[in-house]
């Protein structure tokens, strides 16, 4: 018998907020151990926690982007269970009235646009994090509680998914929306997004379920899809043997990729969920929905549309302009100066990028403002200065901070594109190199390629390299 996966995931993406959800404290991260701390997040007796309402409107942003009927009068819950790195031994969460139900989100995958569920969209407190001595012959641990309190967003799928590829995809597409929306900074290796996996195996074809298993430890998005293979092969294993899968916790232990029993899977009874009795029921009014609403920006998805089906880019161009919201903001204000989106998106993705990625620079730091990366691109598109002086110019550009025009002035590098003041250079070129002629003459037409660069070598490069081609050909073909 064949078997498939059945995959959920729950994203915990902490808000990107100053302070902790309930008190002042900073929300920075690599600060001292301990040092952002205060009685409401030590959990003091006698403290009362009071709503960040920052967090509580991005977490709203979050519902909305993810297509959730929204709980217009939401509260919050304890969650009782023993944290070692959260003092007060419960966690203040939502359980009972989710701020989000009934979502979804879609995403890309081998060409396709596949719909995943979202069971609900919830705020809730991050606890802090224990430290573990490394050193041989430790028995020891340390706490850290600066993240305690921190304002965290869950989302929970549905069990829509069923292989590695698609959760993988759901990944990336999520953390796009969260980072488009400005939720999260949604950086994984200072623990600002975290996954958790759920998966069961059933009979191919069929509908039902079978014994779910939530992998924890997954710190990354490789360590999602490693865990996730990996089970796969463990659950289909044990099940073509006749043995039962039990409904578990495991850890995926990344260094000899494996799953390690945790523990028994808890359900919601055992957290003894009850109403937090020291916060008031948090009303979305008319006034902060319609706020909430229009600071929604157009998701990657649909800017990717817009991009192919209005500008007429490819599929491949546009994804890649996407794919950061800031590129994509770039992009759009260069084709608002200069109107051709072809040009414009050949130069972002060809030497923007590949200028940024080099010098590890955000698009915010790049030196070269929109409009006058457009002034460039328009330049070489009315065939003022050719490709290779414009690399060179948007290089002068970074380095002085001006402008092509000027660069182009002051270098003199503007491109000659008259026929009548190329006619000397390409003679002489051909009388120059005899053999190259030859070889031309002789039926090897790429001997032309030579010539053209004796050519952009006399003109120092300000030929236009296209009639330099031309040129050359119909005088060789007349020999």
């Amino acid at each position: 018998m064949d078997y498939e996966p059945v995959i959920g995931l729950e994203t915990h993406a902490e808000l990107l907020t100053e302070s902790k959800l309930w008190c002042r404290c900073s929300t920075r991260f690599g600060r001292a151990p301990n040092s952002q701390t205060c009685p409401v997040c030590l959990g003091m007796p006698g403290v009362l926690p009071v709503l960040n309402v920052k967090a509580f409107e991005l977490a709203l942003r979050a519902a909305l982007a993810l297509n959730c009927q929204l709980n217009r009068t939401t509260f919050f819950d304890r969650k009782n269970y023993y944290y070692p790195d959260l003092p007060k031994n419960y966690q203040i969460s939502q359980n009972y009235c989710n701020l989000g139900v009934d979502g979804h989100l879609e995403i890309p995958l081998d060409g396709d646009v596949r719909r995943v569920g979202i069971l609900n969209v919830h705020l809730e407190e991050d606890a802090g994090k224990n430290v573990h001595a490394e050193h041989p012959g430790a028995d020891y641990s340390l706490v850290d509680l600066n993240r305690a309190g921190t304002p965290l967003l869950e989302v929970v799928t549905a069990p829509d998914m069923h292989s590695v590829e698609e959760a993988d995809a759901f990944m990336h597409t999520l953390r796009q929306v969260l980072l488009y929306t400005q939720v999260s900074d949604c950086k994984m290796q200072e623990g600002s997004l975290r996954f958790e996996a759920s998966i069961s195996m059933r009979p191919a074809g069929t509908d039902g379920l079978g014994a779910r298993v939530e992998i924890k430890n997954l710190n990354s998005m490789k360590a999602v899809r490693g865990a996730l293979e990996r089970e796969i092969r463990r659950q289909t294993s044990l099940l073509k043997s006749g043995e039962a899968v039990q409904q578990e916790t495991r850890l995926w232990d990344e260094v000899r990729e494996r799953t390690n029993r945790m523990r028994t899977k808890e359900e919601a009874q055992d957290y003894r969920y009850f109403p937090e009795p020291d916060l008031l029921p948090v009303e979305v009014t008319n006034e902060m929905l319609q706020r909430v609403r229009e600071s929604v920006p157009e998701l990657p998805l649909q800017r990717r549309r817009r991009f192919c089906d209005e500008l007429g880019l490819s599929e491949y161009d546009a994804t890649v302009l996407c794919d950061q919201k800031e590129v994509g903001d770039y992009f759009e204000a260069c084709l608002a100066a200069h109107g051709s989106p072809k040009s414009i998106a050949n130069w972002i993705i060809n030497e923007v990028l590949r200028e940024v990625n080099e010098r590890k620079v955000s698009m915010e730091e790049f030196e070269v403002p929109p409009e006058r990366l457009a002034e460039l691109v328009r330049l070489t598109d009315e065939g003022r200065i050719n490709a290779n002086v414009a690399r060179d110019i948007m290089t002068k550009m970074i380095r002085t901070g001006k402008d092509a025009a000027m660069l182009v002035q002051e270098e003199g590098v503007e491109q000659i594109s008259d026929g009548a003041a190329l006619e000397p250079v390409i003679e002489q070129v051909i009388r120059d190199n005899p053999d190259t002629v030859q070889d031309y003459l002789g039926g090897r037409k790429q001997a032309v390629g030579p010539l053209v660069g004796q050519v952009m070598k006399l003109t120092r490069g300000r030929a236009d390299p296209k009639l330099v081609n031309q040129m050359l050909r119909e005088k060789l073909d007349r020999l």
